[in-house]
């Protein structure tokens, strides 16, 4: 009740107006300027990136931690290593990233020597988003990867034997083994992962583009709180909080549907 009741109260004030009818109703107006922003548009067309790319940010701790379960050489290392980014504040990850992704910066400086043109990583309205959901990924998967371990705890290494002396390759064994056995695991990454890129990518859009260039890097989040921190719009700012909020919801609900789906297919 103590986290409904606010929700309520925000999903109510979105109905109220700013500036001069402040506390007035005013019914769908919010949500019509909503739509017809095209800062606000951009940020949901980011969201859609950012689903398209949620595979890759479930996959890659997956492997890292088949690859640690498999004990791999130096996998006690490597478990150290990927979670370290996971302790880091999003503030220092992100002017860290500033430096390496700079224009004139390392990242660059390796791709001129390997005789490919500098990225303007930042600067770029076509890259930037793909760049700051990059360092999100780099910089988070390590609590997904402890997860995966968690789950790897529970799968029934009798299987895994089973395929080894049946002969099957590693992708193989993931796909067929591994992946099945791990469904309710990865369920639960699939969605926390999203809810994670939809809530706690604030602190990195600040620091690394401030929504730029041209608006590209813009998603929910941070247009809330441009809305109520620079813009003075605290109804419009609860408007577009519950957008987002719906979009988790939807986005949550379908991707448990079709995980559950295809669990049931294999």
């Amino acid at each position: 009740m103590l986290r409904l009741w606010p929700l309520l109260l925000g999903v109510n004030f979105s109905f109220t107006g700013d500036g001069e009818r402040n506390g007035t109703a005013v019914g769908l107006d919010n949500y019509r300027d909503l739509l017809e922003d095209p800062l606000f548009r951009g940020a949901l067309r980011n969201v859609g990136l950012l689903v398209l790319l949620l595979p890759i940010a479930v996959a890659i701790p997956g492997l890292l931690a088949t690859f640690i379960y498999l004990r791999v050489p130096g996998h006690r290392l490597f478990r150290g290593v990927y979670f370290f980014p996971a302790v880091l504040s999003p503030v220092i990850v992100g002017a860290i990233f500033n430096l390496l992704l700079a224009f004139d910066g390392p990242l660059n400086a390796v791709l001129g020597g390997a005789g490919i043109g500098p990225v303007d990583w930042l600067g770029n309205p076509h890259v930037a988003m793909f760049a700051v959901v990059g360092v999100h990924i780099w910089a988070t998967f390590g609590m997904a990867l402890v997860v995966f371990l968690a789950g790897f705890a529970t799968l029934d290494g009798a299987l895994l034997d089973a395929a080894r002396v049946d002969g099957a390759s590693l992708p193989q064994t993931i796909w067929h083994v591994i992946v099945p056995g791990l469904s309710r695991t990865i369920q639960f990454v699939f969605v926390t992962t999203m809810i994670g890129m939809l809530t706690s990518m604030f602190g990195l859009l600040y620091i690394m583009t401030s929504g730029g260039p041209e608006g590209s890097t813009y998603l929910p989040e941070y247009y809330i709180w441009i809305q109520q921190g620079q813009m003075n719009r605290p109804a419009l700012a609860s408007a577009a909080s519950t957008v987002l909020f719906m979009i988790m919801v939807v986005v949550g609900l379908l991707q448990l549907g079709l995980l559950r789906r295809s669990g049931r297919t294999e």
